[in-house]
């Protein structure tokens, strides 16, 4: 039976988690907080003291946590998974981090004869929880091959766009793509309202025309309805990632004004409630001046 440690069992990882338990997966899991993994414990997974105890004799270590910092705790840390990870385990990390970050893990993990895939991925928590992830994946071919078995009960597609790292560098794309358009659609919306507009129509004709793409969709009738329940990605986690991709992309390319708007706006949502759903950002562009 394939051993797998899973380390971060938080809004994504904890659905993840148990789609190992459902393919019949050796599981050894730790998190933070112990409570996130009463009912995947409750199911057969192993609760690990430790990122260290977990990979104990895994084949495959699985990382789900925040940013670089917790990435490298969990890796690398005092009591981190590669203390105890035999030569030739695979080290796949599903967090989104920075670029440099992945390229330097996947320096400091070879040396020590592991196998790390940068293996970020998109889907909103209940598409981790059913298997039906994209996984974006940088890594060796053959390294890729090895590890397919480790990533099938993850996902329904997997988008492999070349060597370690390049995973990472369309991960930050796409999110910080996503944060340009619900910022502007938080502006948008906002503009609508002010200006006596039918929201409901406004509703629909957002999510039917020309501008309409996942976050439109998703966002355009929560931000009417002012309805944030069940939040999914935080202002924080959001401005997060749009810091590590305007990083990148100023290191490409000269300027990135939208980006860089982008990334202003979500660092005042952030400042304002980190915690909160990202959505919110139609009560921040709507406050009086």
């Amino acid at each position: 039976m394939p051993r797998v440690a899973f380390i971060g069992l938080g809004r994504m990882g904890h659905g993840m988690a148990g789609r190992y338990l459902d393919a019949g997966f050796d599981v050894s899991v730790w998190n933070r907080s112990k409570a996130k993994a009463e009912d995947l414990i409750a199911r057969g997974a192993r609760w690990a003291t430790s990122p260290e105890d977990a990979a104990v004799d895994a084949d495959a270590v699985v990382t789900m946590v925040a940013d670089d910092d917790a990435s490298r705790a969990v890796w690398l840390g005092k009591d981190g998974a590669a203390a105890n990870m035999k030569a030739g385990t695979l080290a796949i990390e599903c967090s989104t981090v920075s670029h440099r970050h992945a390229l330097d893990m996947a320096l400091e993990l070879r040396a020590r004869g592991l196998i790390y895939i940068d293996c970020p991925v998109t889907g909103l928590p209940e598409a981790a929880a059913a298997g039906k992830l994209t996984l974006l994946v940088g890594a060796d071919a053959a390294d890729l091959e090895r590890a397919r078995p480790y990533l099938a009960p993850l996902c329904n597609k997997i988008r492999h766009f070349g060597a370690v790292g390049t995973g990472t560098v369309f991960k930050l794309i796409n999110n910080l793509m996503g944060a340009v358009q619900i910022a502007s659609l938080a502006e948008g919306v906002a503009i609508a309202e002010r200006a006596g507009l039918d929201m409901n129509l406004v509703a629909e004709a957002l999510a039917t025309g020309a501008v309409a793409s996942p976050q439109v969709i998703r966002h355009s009738k929560r931000m009417i309805a002012r309805d944030f329940s069940g939040a999914s990605f935080t202002a924080a986690l959001r401005h997060k990632d749009a810091a590590y991709a305007v990083a990148l992309a100023e290191a490409l390319l000269p300027g990135v004004p939208v980006s860089r708007a982008a990334l202003a706006a979500y660092e005042t949502a952030k400042t304002s409630a980190p915690d909160d759903d990202e959505g919110k950002m139609i009560e921040i562009v709507s406050r009086p001046k």
